[in-house]
């Protein structure tokens, strides 16, 4: 599962950020859990409860266990339901193995597989940085965070594909900072957008995907330097609230469209499910271009 995300404000985000990644460490020692009901356990059951949610995992394709999910990802439908039934059957008188089983055979126990293209969404793009022919008919819109390791690891699955198809395929890039998760997310993204102004998104898009482990205010504010903006321009477009409120438009477009974690990349509008690889999505943009063309 690609990076989740929450409905916070990012701005409050960058402020409890440090907080909330200190938390997010810690799952495996915390005693409540965000939307689970511990209480009529005993403090023997309540431990047991807290074992099966370390111990289990959550369905939802996260890879990470009950209680982990929990806590790094709260707003999680699925784990919240398996720590539900779990704790339920720890009430009942069940032991851990025998609560896990129940969970796991419960609805939440499963995740629908989803479609390959969701139903079409509108998506503001105006103004937005687009790589590709204005005239190509499939438009990728990728919404992103600079410092999250799958974006990174899709620019080059999303190059493939543009190179790929040259005169077929533009990509537009919305901005989606997990700041909650990413320290670096909200400077990344104000970065981006100041750069656009310049109109240097790109290269600055592609050194700081380049250096996401080095992603910081100084670093950004050299590698701005080395491709040649206009610095006084940049540094006081940086913390604007013209950009900051680009970003937050970026990222309400995106709650909007239903995006739940990055990158998440719309095909034509239609919110696309399957991998990035370029021999993955290579059918479905040749399938769309096919009902294209009978449209004709």
């Amino acid at each position: 599962m690609r990076f989740p995300t929450s409905r916070w404000k990012w701005i409050l985000g960058l402020a409890l950020g440090g907080a909330a990644l200190l938390v997010a460490q810690e799952w495996q020692t915390v005693t409540d859990l965000a939307g689970v009901d511990f209480s009529g356990l005993t403090p023997a059951r309540k431990a047991l409860a807290l074992k099966a949610l370390r111990t289990q995992a959550c369905s939802c394709g996260c890879n990470m266990k009950v209680a982990e999910c929990r806590v790094k990802d709260p707003n999680c439908s699925y784990s919240r339901g398996l720590a539900s039934v779990t704790v339920a059957a720890i009430k009942a008188g069940k032991s851990a193995d025998e609560a896990i089983a129940e969970s796991k055979a419960s609805k939440f126990g499963t995740r629908p597989t989803p479609k390959l293209l969701d139903d079409p969404v509108p998506i503001p793009t105006l103004g937005s940085p687009v790589m590709g022919p204005a005239g190509a008919r499939i438009t990728l819109v990728e919404f992103s965070d600079f410092q999250c390791p799958y974006c990174s690891k899709a620019v080059a699955q999303i190059n493939a594909t543009l190179k790929a198809y040259p005169n077929d395929v533009r990509l537009i890039f919305k901005q989606y900072p997990l700041v909650e998760l990413h320290p670096a997310a909200a400077i990344s993204a104000q970065a981006a957008l100041a750069a656009h102004a310049q109109g240097k998104f790109w290269p600055m898009h592609d050194v700081m995907f380049a250096n996401r482990p080095k992603l910081s205010r100084q670093s950004i504010l050299a590698w701005a330097k080395e491709i040649g903006l206009d610095m006084q321009r940049f540094t006081a477009d940086l913390d604007s609230d013209a950009i900051r409120k680009a970003v937050l438009r970026d990222q309400a477009d995106g709650d909007k469209a239903g995006v739940e974690g990055t990158p998440t990349v719309f095909l034509n509008g239609q919110r696309y499910n399957g991998d990035l690889a370029p021999e993955a999505i290579k059918p479905v943009i040749e399938s769309e271009l096919k009902r294209l063309a009978g449209k004709k």
